[in-house]
């Protein structure tokens, strides 16, 4: 049962309230950041070695995908698999835990998109009552 559905069952107390605001910072502690969301994204078409992740999300560094990867790879969205190749051959995906995510990716999305089109909208008529 969500918080929002106790709200409504429940008389709404601090200790509710103090879990919900822990439960979310817990959230935004493992997927915060510019990069982490659009990471699991761009793994979501199976395992990509550093370079091609690099690539597909184009504005990020070295070290900075570094850093996201081993977080990920720490709180088990990723997973790193090295193979015993010459060169050795190092990839990432997500782990089945991930898929947990999947539902806040869909979520923020629609959020994301429907917002946009409300902004726009609201610039469109001021521009013609202006």
């Amino acid at each position: 049962m969500t918080i929002f559905k106790q709200m409504d069952n429940e008389k709404h107390t601090p200790q509710t309230c103090n879990a919900h605001i822990n439960s979310v910072k817990d959230a935004l502690y493992v997927l915060s950041g510019k990069w982490k969301l659009p990471l699991i994204v761009a793994l979501m078409n199976g395992p990509m070695r550093f370079k091609d992740i690099q690539r597909s999300l184009t504005d990020i560094t070295p070290k900075m995908l570094s850093k996201e990867l081993r977080e990920l790879e720490l709180n088990h969205l990723v997973e790193r698999k090295v193979f015993n190749t010459v060169p050795v051959t190092i990839t990432y995906e997500l782990t089945s835990y991930s898929k947990t995510v999947l539902p806040i990716l869909n979520a923020l999305g629609d959020w994301g998109k429907k917002h946009r089109e409300k902004l726009v909208e609201e610039r469109r008529t001021e521009a013609v009552e202006a």
